[in-house]
């Protein structure tokens, strides 16, 4: 079991992770990556001021002293691209290395002085999470739910703010206010994280939770729920793993974890990890080169009106098609090819897909031909498949391709007009 100090570590930083994969969630669809690293540099000096007005090491203080540093520096980069020629991403490396030299300053400054001593504000480089307390952890926790309840009750609003801001405003929402109030919640959010995460290190805690969310999901509530789940997660393995591991920094261990989930969802998301989009592209990949194979064998045939290819005229028709034996081999396994007496020929299933393959290609060309004089609900580039194909446009096309005399002609004798596919 926990003891009473690791047990505040271990519940403050899942609630950090938690909270901050939550309002990292709209920080990345934002594309406000680096400016939580802005924030957390810029919050610094706040705290060192902090620290010099009062005296004492008051979270309450350095939570107010760094509000007001970090958004100061949110809009300082807002008023020099709005002003200036000079671009976000140079606003923001001008901004974070102003305000992260100014906070080395005051923090070197404060060190040489009579208290300095007892400061302990060179922590917030690096975070130190093991120096929660219990009343650390409550201001942590009153905090985190008001930002996730301020979340909740502007849910709608945020989430037409990371999408469509145009939009947003052309409907009647006031996009300053929505602005600022998402500053403030990420502002505030870097602030009470840099005590576990430090300046350094507090961004990537709120950015990885929310992009390894992004690959499971197309919805952005399921993301938002999933980037805290990874946030608190994070926490949890990294306080875990410091506190009864090697003796290790919280913050380094719970980024690392965060970092270990983003490529863990990078790899095997269902629908847009690396090993699921491989896969797919392997499945298309065979695919393609099994219709090739069938077009390129089902258009011999029916130039030559011959039911079977001889082996001999196999090499031609494969190199003209860009196709190995390989392809078919395959067809030959799925049934759809039969070798018989030194030919090639279809089975009956395979024929029904060559002529399916082969009237799909063809409808498709004279959908290219006329395509600004087709009305479709679909769009021809969204069609890759013979199941996409719209209902409604073959008996057109089917009449232009008998006016053009490109439809398919070929079939053996044995298969009946109804045995012809789908489409006819």
């Amino acid at each position: 079991m926990f003891e009473p100090n690791a047990l505040w570590v271990v519940v403050g930083t899942s609630v950090l992770g938690l909270t901050s994969g939550i309002i990292g969630s709209f920080a990345f669809l934002r594309k406000r990556g680096l400016m939580g690293d802005v924030l957390s540099h810029a919050a610094l000096p706040g705290i060192c001021l902090a620290f010099m007005v009062t005296g004492t090491k008051n979270m309450f203080a350095f939570l107010i002293g760094a509000l007001l540093t970090g958004l100061v520096a949110s809009f300082a980069i807002n008023f020099i691209t709005a002003r200036s020629r000079i671009k976000e991403d140079t606003a923001l490396g001008l901004t974070l290395s102003v305000f992260f030299g100014l906070g080395i300053v005051l923090l070197t400054q404060i060190q040489h002085s009579p208290n300095g001593n007892q400061s302990g504000l060179d922590k917030f480089l690096f975070g130190q999470a093991a120096a929660i307390i219990q009343s650390d952890l409550l201001w942590l926790g009153i905090i985190s739910l008001l930002l996730i309840t301020l979340c909740a009750l502007f849910f709608k609003e945020l989430k037409l703010l990371a999408f469509d801001p145009a939009f947003a405003e052309s409907i009647g929402f006031p996009l300053r206010p929505l602005e600022f109030l998402f500053m403030l919640l990420l502002v505030t959010t870097v602030v009470i994280g840099l005590q576990a995460a430090g300046v350094i290190l507090m961004a990537a805690l709120l950015i990885t939770p929310a992009a390894a969310a992004r690959y499971w999901t197309e919805r952005l509530g399921r993301m938002v729920i999933i980037a805290a789940c990874f946030g608190g997660l994070s926490g949890l393995l990294g306080s875990w793993i410091s506190t009864f591991g090697a003796q290790l920094s919280t913050g380094p261990i719970i980024v690392l974890s965060s970092t270990a989930l983003f490529f863990l969802s990078m790899l095997c998301a269902p629908q847009r990890g690396l090993i699921a989009k491989s896969w797919r592209a392997a499945r298309l990949k065979t695919k393609l080169a099994e219709e090739t194979a069938l077009t390129a064998l089902y258009n011999w045939m029916e130039r030559n009106q011959q039911p079977t290819i001889p082996e001999s005229e196999l090499s031609a028709i494969l190199l003209e098609a860009k196709l190995s034996s390989k392809q078919l081999d395959n067809l030959v396994r799925k049934g759809w090819l039969c070798r018989q007496d030194g030919a090639l020929t279809f089975s009956e299933t395979g024929w029904k897909e060559a002529y399916n393959t082969t009237l799909f290609q063809r409808l498709m060309e004279v959908w290219a031909m006329y395509e600004t004089s087709i009305d479709s609900p679909v769009p021809l580039q969204e069609i890759g498949r013979k199941e996409e194909f719209p209902a409604q446009l073959r008996r057109t096309l089917l009449a232009l391709l008998h006016r053009h005399q490109h439809a398919p002609q070929y079939l053996p004798d044995h298969l009946s007009p109804s045995d012809q596919g789908e489409f006819l």
